[in-house]
Parts: structure tokens; sequence; C-alpha cells
């Protein structure tokens, strides 16, 4: 079963969360694969280091969102932030893992942004 129809199966989701819980989590993926691209780069340690917090962060928030935690506003802000900090610090780099992971983080920042305002 896939994650989305995992979700699915979560009856008191709306549409936006369960948006939300997807693209946190392939926020968290996107971010591990490109920390480990930028592994022994010693100009890539900046962009590593916060796609380890993104993934960290984002992942913690989409299992907070599935449970329906009273913290989940609070990780949604946090995972904003930290999403367009390493979107911006990947955008400096030419990198495709760097690129892919950038636009997944601002579509993640975007999507939490909207929990928040739920």
């Amino acid at each position: 079963m896939s994650l989305s129809e995992t979700v699915s199966r979560i009856d008191r989701l709306s549409d936006d969360e369960r948006e939300c819980i997807e693209i946190c989590n392939e926020a968290a993926e996107v971010c591990e694969w490109c920390a480990d691209e930028c592994l022994g780069d010693a100009d890539m340690e900046e962009c590593a280091r916060l796609c380890r917090d993104v993934a960290d962060i984002a992942s913690l928030h989409a299992r907070f969102m599935a449970r329906d935690s009273n913290y989940s506003a609070e990780l949604a802000e946090a995972c904003a932030g930290a999403c367009e900090e390493c979107a911006a610090e990947c955008d400096r780099h030419d990198a495709d893992h760097c690129q892919v992971c950038a636009d997944v983080l601002r579509e993640c920042a975007e999507s939490c942004r909207t929990m928040m305002a739920a």
C-alpha cells in the first residue's frame, strides 16, 4: 500500500492535511537524498546540515498530523521555516539534487503555512 493510500484511510483528515502529510514525507525523502549527495564536499556542508534538519522536522510533523497532535501547528511553523531556509540554501547550488530539493521544499513550506492558517 502506498503512502497516499495509507493516508487516505485516515478518515478525519482533510484534503489539505492529507496533502501536507504527503509533501512532508516527500520533503524528508528528498532532503535525505540531497544531504547524502552533499557529503564530502566542504562547500555543501551547510546544505547537508539544513537538509538533515528538514528531514527530521518534516517527518515529525507528518507523524504529528497523522495522530492529530495538539503540537501540530507549532511543528507546521517550524517545518515551513526550515523548508524555506533550506530551499534558499539549495538554490545557491547548481546540482540537480539541490534544485529538485528546493522545488519540493517550497511546496512543503506552502502546505505547512496552509496548515498554520487552518
